[in-house]
């Protein structure tokens, strides 16, 4: 839920007090707490990888329950929708950094996003430093008032060892498990792109799902061996059109990053309809795998992928060209190979431990480093 108080009720009065009785003599600035919105979600496991992040950096991290019960330390939030609409964090004597991935104003349907940026022209400077992961997030934010010294280009990373490149061996084990035909094409799309967290029959349309559904229509009949290959939560209104179109297609859910890797190696084909993105992730993850990729120009996706090099681009909203970017890959094997293996430099180059500096750049100067004695 979007800017959902964080008010302590009254069952977490005395698990607070004992928070603060271990915190009291903590020295200003020097705990990092890196705070998700508690989904399970993408956003929670971006903090779990600034932690590690922010260890070997040599920072000390808190526990992010602590965060608000604890004073005047450093608080790193993964959403800048708690981040700016909740009344908690800007009121606290926290030292605030957020990531600011995606959300233009002005997007039908998505009020929350003018309601984010609002709040952050309101008052630019209550945070110390904001992430970003590519260029148009960046003006946006300058555009706020926020000072350019505290907006930090820190791309999204990944872990490489996660998602290792499949080979025909890894392929065909992984159709067997989801059950896939071993002759199928088959198409890549592991989002969450409807709304809230039941089935998603409503589409979250910056999301593209309706023009990923109009992309696999127009290969309906061109593809006669296609299948789809979903995960993520959500996924209702995508089901329930390739239903109606008669797209064969498996709804999994990924349990852990082991899953999700293996699920990868199934695909012909990744596509990535979105109309705003921070990334995807999805991006990396596919490049990493072994999986050629078909993206509209969003996100960060829009400045890592080379058209033709590492991937194909499709303009926002354009299903025809992303439809078009599916066959070429289903027809080229000297394109798909060139992709797998440009791909797979791109994600080595955007390993978590290769954005280090980036992130020293912007933790130095939010929380304090411990000394080679551990102190301070």
């Amino acid at each position: 839920m979007r800017g959902r108080s964080l008010i302590a009720k009254p069952a977490d009065l005395v698990r607070g007090a004992g928070v603060r009785a271990r915190t009291r003599d903590w020295a200003p600035r020097t705990r990092l707490f890196a705070v998700g919105e508690r989904t399970g979600w993408s956003v929670d496991e971006d903090a779990r990888e600034l932690e590690a992040t922010a260890r070997r950096l040599g920072h000390a991290v808190g526990p992010p329950s602590w965060a608000r019960f604890a004073g005047n330390q450093a608080v790193f939030l993964t959403s800048h929708f708690d981040a700016l609409l909740g009344p908690h964090w800007r009121r606290s004597s926290h030292r605030l950094a957020t990531a600011y991935l995606h959300g233009r104003p002005g997007t039908p349907g998505a009020p929350e996003f003018d309601a984010a940026y609002s709040a952050l022209v309101r008052d630019p400077g209550r945070f110390s430093a904001i992430q970003v992961t590519h260029s148009e997030m960046r003006d946006l934010v300058l555009e706020a008032g926020v000072a350019s010294e505290r907006v930090f280009v820190v791309p999204i990373g990944i872990d490489v060892e996660g998602f290792a490149a499949g080979d025909g061996s890894a392929r065909s084990r992984s159709r067997g498990v989801l059950g896939l035909p071993l002759d199928a094409f088959v198409i890549g799309s592991f989002q969450k792109d409807g709304v809230g967290w039941g089935d998603g029959l409503e589409p979250k349309l910056v999301k593209g799902p309706d023009v990923l559904v109009a992309a696999l229509a127009r290969l309906r009949d061109t593809v006669p061996e296609l299948h789809v290959l979903l995960t993520g939560p959500a996924r209702g209104y995508v089901m329930r059109e390739l239903e109606r179109l008669g797209i064969p297609y498996r709804h999994v859910v990924a349990r852990g990053r082991d899953e999700l890797g293996r699920a990868y190696w199934a695909l012909d084909v990744y596509l990535v309809p979105s109309r705003q993105e921070g990334g995807p992730k999805a991006a990396l993850e596919a490049m990493a795998s072994g999986v050629p990729l078909v993206s509209t120009r969003v996100g960060q996706a829009q400045e890592l992928v080379v058209d033709g090099g590492n991937g194909l681009l499709a303009d926002v909203d354009d299903a025809e060209a992303l439809a078009a970017g599916a066959l070429r890959v289903r027809d080229d094997a000297a394109l798909v190979e060139r992709l797998r293996a440009a791909g797979r430099v791109t994600a080595e180059e955007h390993a978590l431990e290769r954005l280090d500096a980036r992130w020293a750049a912007l933790l130095d100067g939010l929380v304090a480093r411990a000394g080679a004695d551990g102190a301070y």
